[in-house]
């Protein structure tokens, strides 16, 4: 996606708005313009960031990411995985005992409030370097790695709940 087309848009409406102003006002929009043009970039950058967060948590396990290339912004989306490669990945992790499920909370899977939250997650240096690894792999950022593979165990404990386990959770 290139921002340049946007900056450019920013940067002219300033100067048509500074033009109602006197000969001061011009030359002052004049100097604050290029100032501002990498200051727009970077709000700009900010926000298709949160808005890629916001679609990962709507698509999890799948997800979107924004990469930089030079100073614009690229999106890499990596769809969910099909259910069976889902399945057969959780074989392993699901014979271990989970821990019961946490009451909702705002934030929390299954709520209907859509706001992140921020974790402190210290797994063991070992661990640390094989999540680095498997995101490297699948093209993701750790955090987004994280989020897909932590809603795709949920969901596939979900769907494999008795019904007896699901009417104490």
């Amino acid at each position: 996606m290139e921002l340049t087309r946007y900056v450019e848009e920013l940067r002219q409406k300033l100067l048509v708005a500074a033009d109602v102003g006197d000969d001061r006002a011009r030359e002052a929009a004049e100097r604050l313009v290029t100032p501002l043009s990498s200051a727009a970039r970077l709000v700009m950058l900010e926000a298709l960031s949160a808005a890629t967060d916001e679609i990962t948590r709507e698509l999890a396990p799948g997800a979107v990411e924004i990469r930089l290339r030079g100073l614009d912004p690229h999106f890499v989306v990596t769809p969910a995985p099909a259910d069976s490669a889902a399945e057969s990945g959780f074989e392993h992790a699901h014979r271990l005992p989970l821990p019961p499920p946490a009451p909702l909370t705002p934030g929390a899977v299954g709520s209907d409030d859509r706001t992140t939250s921020r974790i402190n997650f210290r797994p063991p240096e070992h661990l640390k370097a094989r999540i680095e690894e498997a995101a490297g792999r699948d093209g993701l950022s750790v955090n987004a790695w994280l989020v897909r593979a932590v809603s795709a165990m949920l969901e596939y404990d979900d769907r494999t709940r008795g019904p007896e386990r699901q009417a104490h959770a």
